[in-house]
């Protein structure tokens, strides 16, 4: 890249990184040092703000910057992840939302623990949650690392350390001083960039097209290199039975997933009422249903004004198409408005890593202190309290990401990213639905439901092709690989559910109705909601 982009990206991230320091310090400032200050603001947040600060905690690098690739390589394919990505929030909605919000307090435990005993069930729910924070948070940095410091022109190894070292100290101060509170401001402020940005991408590629997008769609399969083939299913998962299953298994966590995913559950407690967070989620949804079909135009746009090939070349991943097309948007390389809009993108495509890693951080600390902590200290111990312990544990896991991200550097972003989503799939929204809806469930089943899709899951993943077995695997150099499938989601989310029947009809426990009945009407009406 240009000195120009450099220096330009580079300014525009210090007044993002300067913008969100004051968001930090001003929440800090009026933080009241309350747990349900820092683990919920307060759940002073309107429908709208919350429901910005949702799409903000969704919409991550992989969504703006991978879903538009993919588009651009493998055409209608491609166009299914956004289409998976969005039919989530509907699960979330009808059957998530409002429930949660009524039940629970400030983690997917506190559900739990309204009908089960406490202990056991806090356990095993905060282990699935760190797990599933912790791999979506390497996710993320991995992806800050290596498309950061492309954008800013440092290939080098060093580059990648430094970006993953700053954006895991940032999220640690996010949190730490800063609380639900900052973190919330942060995704809303991310949200409105990143949507004005993807409409200005998205109205430049209609208007080279003069609005007409079945043009576009023409032209993006005439220089695919697919012809027609581009514009119908099976280039990616075509070919024979365990493609298609493949796509069967990432489709299914990727819906069932999201409803799982603890940073997304989290934000529902900062709304004051179920009827919020009910109308949050139809903000989200809005907003999230614009940002995906605009995803659509640009990887079609990529394709079309750059070529699928040149999308390759640059990154055989194609995560680069989006800041390519804005080159080519602006002027191309070399003038005033390509480099421009090529550095807004990368500044916007930064905001998006960082407003992420804040939640998932937040979620997972919560999850260390409200749920691990409280039920492993012993009785009458009160060294410290929940919020010092959480922001300790902020810390101690922006630790652990930044080393696990500096390990996995060279790994396959996508693979750590589907494993995040199957596992809350498999062992997250089993158990709530359970909870929730079943009048039978018992301790066992929830404890067995959780394990039963946790533990499978992860070993799946580290017996697929994307571990060994192939050229293309994180360890080329060994085959272990005893499953066909690189997502578990097929195999993994019906254990959970089995699991979760199995340890129920096995259990001598006795379900105590009366809890049942409460949780139920507390759930479907707010009575005695927090």
């Amino acid at each position: 890249m240009s000195g120009d982009h450099q220096t330009l990206a580079l300014v525009l991230f210090s007044l993002f990184v300067a913008l969100t320091l004051a968001i930090t310090a001003w929440a800090g400032r009026r933080r009241r040092g309350t747990t349900e200050e820092f683990y919920a603001g307060g759940r002073l947040f309107s429908p709208m703000e919350n429901g910005f600060a949702i799409a903000g905690d969704y919409m991550s690098a992989a969504s703006f910057l991978g879903i538009s690739g993919l588009i651009a390589l493998y055409g209608y394919d491609g166009v299914l992840y956004a289409v998976g990505f969005l039919v989530a929030w509907l699960v979330v909605l009808f059957l998530v939302a409002e429930l949660v919000r009524n039940c629970g307090r400030f983690t997917l435990a506190d559900v739990l623990a309204a009908r089960m005993r406490e202990r056991p069930v806090r356990i095993a729910a905060g282990i699935s949650s760190i797990t599933v924070s912790v791999l979506y948070l390497v996710a993320q940095m991995v992806g800050a690392g290596t498309l950061v410091s492309l954008l800013l022109g440092g290939e080098s190894r060093a580059a990648q350390t430094w970006t993953v070292v700053g954006v895991g100290a940032l999220m640690v101060v996010y949190v730490s001083l800063g609380g639900m509170r900052a973190t919330t401001w942060i995704q809303i402020v991310k949200s409105v960039l990143l949507m004005g940005g993807t409409i200005t991408l998205t109205v430049l590629v209609l208007l080279r097209f003069s609005g007409d997008f079945g043009q576009l769609l023409t032209t993006a399969a005439a220089r695919s290199g697919h012809g027609l083939d581009f514009l119908a299913p099976g280039l990616r998962y075509g070919g024979d039975w365990t493609a298609r299953l493949d796509f069967i298994s990432l489709g299914l966590a990727l819906v069932l997933g999201t409803a799982g995913l603890p940073h997304i559950l989290s934000r529902f407690y900062t709304v004051p009422t179920a009827r919020a967070a009910r109308r949050s989620t139809v903000w989200a949804i809005g907003l999230i249903g614009g940002f995906y079909l605009m995803t659509i135009v640009l990887g079609f746009g990529a394709a079309a004004l750059l070529g699928s090939g040149a999308v390759r070349s640059a990154n055989a991943a194609g995560n680069t198409a989006v800041p390519l097309l804005a080159l080519d948007l602006g002027g191309g390389a070399g003038s005033t408005g390509g480099t421009v809009l090529f550095a807004v993108v990368a500044a916007v495509a930064f905001a998006t890593i960082l407003a992420v890693v804040a939640g998932i951080t937040l979620a997972s600390s919560a999850s260390v202190a409200h749920d691990l902590y409280a039920s492993l200290r012993r009785e009458g111990a009160r060294r410290f309290g929940e919020v010092a312990v959480a922001r300790l544990a902020a810390a101690g896991i922006g630790v652990l990401a930044i080393g696990l991200s500096l390990l996995a550097r060279d790994l396959n972003v996508a693979f750590l990213v589907g494993l995040a989503f199957a596992v809350a799939a498999s062992a997250n929204l089993p158990v709530l639905l359970y909870t929730l809806f079943w009048r039978s469930f018992t301790t066992r089943g929830a404890v067995w439901s959780v394990y039963g899709g946790l533990v499978p899951a992860v070993v799946l993943v580290l017996l697929s092709p994307v571990v060994s077995g192939s050229p293309a695997s994180l360890l080329p150099g060994l085959d272990f690989q005893l499953f066909p499938l690189e997502n578990p989601g097929l195999v993994s989310v019906p254990l959970g559910f089995a699991c979760g029947w199995l340890g129920t009809v096995t259990s001598r426990e006795e379900p105590d109705e009366d809890r049942h009945a409460e949780t139920e009407v507390r759930s479907l009406t707010g009575a005695g909601a927090v």
